[in-house]
């Protein structure tokens, strides 16, 4: 005779219904390893929005600009990448905010900026000189 369990149709399966937290995302996918890797050649200039005076220089010369994801996730991603390239772990807090809110995790921004960099925060940088 099958047994089923009324109270818990719909339920998460049942190795999570142990109330352990969920395991926090820590990586991230090839597609937005190359987000981060594509935004080493954004200058901090690529996340402000251009003048007329600077587009229609761009388009006289035909200098292209930088555009943005259309994916809302990657362009926040795309956006800490360009300041982690830039500034390391000096990372803008409203950028901050909208990596988070994008879906991203706090763990993933160090993630980002260690790869990027190759420092730890709060680790000590050992010295090269023997």
């Amino acid at each position: 005779m099958a047994y089923l369990d009324l109270d818990n149709m719909f339920a998460a399966p049942a190795g999570s219904r142990s109330g352990v937290a969920a395991k926090v995302q820590t990586g991230f996918s090839a597609l937005e390893w190359s987000v981060i890797a594509l935004a080493k050649r954004d200058g901090l200039g690529s996340l402000g929005q251009p003048g007329k005076m600077s587009r229609a220089i761009r388009s006289l010369f035909g200098i292209g600009t930088a555009s943005r994801l259309a994916d809302q996730r990657l362009e926040a991603l795309r956006r800490l990448a360009v300041h982690a390239w830039h500034r390391g772990f000096a990372l803008p807090t409203t950028e901050i905010h909208r990596f988070i809110a994008a879906g991203f995790s706090e763990a993933q921004i160090e993630t980002l900026v260690v790869s990027v960099t190759g420092l730890r925060a709060g680790g000590s940088q050992r010295s090269t000189a023997a």
